[in-house]
């Protein structure tokens, strides 16, 4: 008996449920996989024998009965909402990775809803920008603390010695302020164009 291979694909891809919408998740870039891949590896290594449990890609989250996402890698430090079928209630850290077919609702309705219900920190990663946004929540609003950017080799050349002094390369998670986040580390081997 035959199979057709790429219905079989099609059919098993991932879904999330957004403000009570069944959304299928494109298959993400190569980029996409090895920024969530190189932040899961430093949160891992990290989070090593502590209470806080990182995910990467493909772990429910159950925010309420209309909203069920797929959190490109996440932070969760009460073990209580961890059940087999995912993690129900708020992580402590949410990362997205923009892609062309989820940078809205990433920027807008997740957003909202993981402020909505305390998740204490988002960012928001742009693969073509090599950037990242981190908001904080603060008095139950999501507050930008800064965007960080990785600048490529041709826009370091234009700059002065004090302008590249003055780049920031690195900065702290704030639930984990002893862990130094390197824009390289996080964009280590992304490919060009890619």
């Amino acid at each position: 008996m035959e199979t057709n291979l790429a219905y079989k694909f099609e059919e098993e891809r991932p879904e999330e449920i957004i403000n009570g919408r069944v959304v299928m998740m494109a298959s993400p870039s190569l980029n996409h996989n090895i920024i969530s891949g190189n932040l899961y590896r430093i949160f891992g290594n990290y989070l090593d024998g502590k209470p806080c449990m990182p995910f990467h890609d493909n772990t429910n989250v159950f925010l309420e009965k209309s909203e069920r996402y797929i959190p490109d890698v996440m932070i969760v430090c009460d073990r209580d909402k961890m059940r087999a079928d995912g993690v129900h209630g708020a992580p402590d850290l949410v990362v997205e990775v923009l892609s062309p077919s989820t940078g809205r609702n990433d920027k807008r309705h997740k957003k909202d809803m993981y402020e909505k219900h305390g998740v204490r920190e988002y960012w928001i990663v742009s693969p073509g920008e090599q950037s990242i946004e981190q908001y904080v929540l603060e008095n139950g609003r999501f507050v930008l603390r800064d965007v960080y950017s990785r600048y490529p080799e041709f826009m370091l050349l234009d700059m002065s010695d004090a302008e590249k002094a003055a780049l920031v390369t690195e900065f702290h998670p704030a639930l984990f302020e002893d862990l130094t986040i390197r824009l390289d580390s996080v964009f280590k081997d992304i490919m060009p164009g890619a």
